[in-house]
């Protein structure tokens, strides 16, 4: 039998990014994982499955900048060369493409990341969790 407060105890078949676009607990799907925009609710209200087990770091951020950017440097690139705006132009058309985009994104694929680490139980690597027979002596 799992403990119910178990961060690595099954998941009712929930997928990853089911759960994390609608930013629900990966555990039961029910609850929720925010507390603000961004910010990680302590525990889950419905279950209880403990949150602090989640640490995306800077992958959203970084996957949302890789995605947006690129359509949106590719927009104001073709402005640029088509029109030749003014800088006003430039600044009331691909600064709002950005932002809009960057926000858009970036709660969901935190979501999808937090959920994605319970469900295929994602932590830190530790070298002592490893077997003697696979720890190498740097010396030999």
């Amino acid at each position: 039998m799992t403990d119910p407060r178990d961060h690595h105890s099954p998941s009712p078949g929930l997928s990853p990014m089911r759960c994390g676009l609608r930013g629900c607990c990966p555990r039961c799907g029910r609850g929720r994982l925010f507390d603000g925009y961004l910010t990680l609710a302590p525990r889950c209200a419905v279950c209880g499955l403990d949150f602090s087990f989640a640490d995306p770091a800077d992958g959203p951020a970084f996957f949302v900048m890789s995605i947006v950017s690129f359509p949106v440097v590719g927009f104001a690139g073709w402005l640029e060369v088509a029109m030749e705006p003014p800088l006003w132009v430039h600044a009331l058309t691909t600064l709002p493409l950005l932002l809009i985009g960057c926000l858009g994104l970036l709660r969901p694929l935190k979501g999808w990341i937090v959920c994605a680490q319970h469900i295929h139980k994602a932590a830190e690597a530790r070298l002592a969790d490893r077997p003697p027979e696979a720890r190498t002596d740097p010396t030999a």
